[in-house]
């Protein structure tokens, strides 16, 4: 065989397998989007439940359950609050979640509607949740306007599970991991 038909035949075989490799990666990357409709369970102000599976509001962040706020220097019970305000609105007519992807929790993530009205950017407009890779210019409207928790002084979601967490180890570096697959976005 002559040099430049091994030439070729080398780069058509090297073309074969990108192409191949490309294919395989574009069907890895094109993971069906699950839909659920219906009933479900607010577990707190972000994420649901539903035939015991875990969704989890894609693109915000809202009060752990138990978290506290306050509001003219009197505590308040944020977390309920916006528990309380995430069922309102899922309540609202047939709720319908959309989502492909899985948290490192394993929860799906999901955008999810109720009469055309998108819950996810609701509960950050409504101040009860905070933009957390998505939403910013509601929560620049719900800041302006000092909505829910704009009203007064909290301590972000992220920033609390982190002392909760840190407090129930009593390390102060357990939380290290945390922050720093948040820093570089690997959490969501």
């Amino acid at each position: 065989m002559t040099r430049p038909s091994r030439l070729f035949r080398d780069g058509v075989t090297t073309f074969a397998l990108l192409a191949l490799l490309g294919l395989l990666a574009l069907k890895m990357n094109n993971r069906p989007e699950l839909i659920q409709t219906g009933n479900f369970y607010v577990v707190d102000g972000d994420t649901l439940a539903r035939n015991g599976d875990r969704l989890r509001l894609l693109g915000i962040d809202a009060p752990e359950y138990r978290q506290q706020c306050q509001r003219a220097h009197v505590d308040w019970a944020c977390g309920e609050e916006a528990r309380k305000v995430l069922d309102k609105f899922m309540k609202t007519g047939r709720a319908e979640c959309r989502g492909s992807e899985h948290d490192r929790y394993g929860r799906l993530l999901v955008t999810c509607k109720a009469d055309g009205v998108d819950i996810n950017g609701a509960m950050v407009r409504s101040g009860m949740a905070v933009s957390y890779g998505g939403y910013a210019s509601e929560e620049a409207a719900a800041r302006q306007a000092k909505a829910g928790l704009w009203a007064g002084d909290f301590e972000r979601p992220r920033d609390y599970r982190r002392e909760e967490q840190m407090a129930r180890s009593g390390d102060p570096l357990a939380g290290l991991g945390d922050y720093l697959r948040q820093f570089v976005g690997w959490d969501r």
